[in-house]
């Protein structure tokens, strides 16, 4: 069984997480821009992220077997600067285009301000034009409200729902936007946002259409390997492998694939790394460590014992 997470902020993690990933299934990933912990004060700061995302880290992933894409955009708490998100709104075209990005994210709302609206508003239009799917960061307070709020905007801007995933969904919030015809994405956190066992209630109360399974994983306490743990957990729980399939694989194929960046040959056909290669004449390796050249598996058997 293969595994796609379609929302991990990878920039945080290590090379064991990658190698783990790897091991556990995962062949394809999509790192969201987001914020940094701390605000960004200049303008060269977002460039030179939004170019780690579709480079340092693209590469960074292939020396695992790994296939990485992006979303890029401006996050809704950093919207709130306004004189740095006008700035920033003249460089996102710059990258949106760029190889392995394949939507327009994570953006959205935080605090639900005045600026936040004007910056979702104009990456929507932005997303429109370039014919590419957005991924939605719904709130962490007043979620429901705000859950729809997002939902209305975009349709507001002639935003086809089945181009639009919106993330961080839980109990409250999954009807709503599945009636309304967008996908709906779970962030599997410890302790906090959806855990596995609610998300294995959700998948058996509302089926596998169009809900999608990520980690979100970043700086804070998350586990890169949510995806895959909680592909077991609906195993063992009565889950078929076919909606276990949709829900942690092909639906963010399906949904993200809509930008004609991300195809499943990518990972198929690419079976080998050489981890003697080097990117800006930097490596993964340190000191005497010797690479890691030859095939990788593309179809990893599903070893609950990998991931527990």
């Amino acid at each position: 069984m293969r595994f796609i997470d379609p929302h991990i902020h990878m920039t945080s993690r290590t090379t064991d997480d990658y190698a783990a990933m790897q091991k556990a299934g995962i062949v394809a990933i999509i790192e969201p821009a987001f914020w940094l912990g701390q605000p960004r004060t200049e303008l060269g700061s977002f460039k030179d992220y939004y170019s780690s995302l579709i480079g340092w880290e693209r590469f960074r992933a292939s020396q695992f077997g790994i296939k990485h894409y992006c979303t890029i955009g401006l996050n809704s708490k950093e919207a709130n600067n306004e004189a740095l998100a006008e700035e920033v709104m003249e460089l996102l075209p710059m990258f949106i285009c760029k190889e392995g990005v394949v939507g327009v994210g994570e953006i959205g709302y935080d605090d639900q301000t005045a600026a936040e609206d004007k910056y979702y508003r104009l990456q929507l239009d932005l997303a429109r034009e370039a014919n590419l799917p957005v991924q939605i960061h719904t709130p962490h307070r007043d979620k429901k409200a705000g859950t729809i709020r997002s939902m209305e905007v975009a349709l507001e801007h002639n935003l086809d729902p089945h181009m639009v995933i919106v993330d961080h969904n839980n109990e409250e919030t999954v009807r709503d936007v599945l009636d309304r015809g967008f996908w709906a994405a779970f962030t599997i956190y410890p302790n906090t946002k959806m855990g596995n066992e609610r998300m294995v209630e959700i998948v058996k109360q509302y089926g596998s259409e169009r809900i999608i399974v990520n980690s979100a994983a970043d700086w804070g306490i998350s586990d890169p390997l949510a995806v895959p743990k909680t592909a077991s957990l609906m195993l063992e729980k009565g889950i078929s492998i076919d909606d276990i399939h949709k829900v942690c694989y092909q639906n963010a194929l399906d949904s993200f694939g809509q930008s004609g960046q991300m195809k499943e040959s990518d990972w198929l056909e690419n079976t080998t790394i050489d981890q003697s290669q080097k990117l800006f004449n930097n490596s993964i390796l340190r000191g005497g460590q010797l690479p890691t050249i030859g095939e990788i598996r593309t179809n990893p058997v599903f070893d609950s014992n990998i991931i527990r």
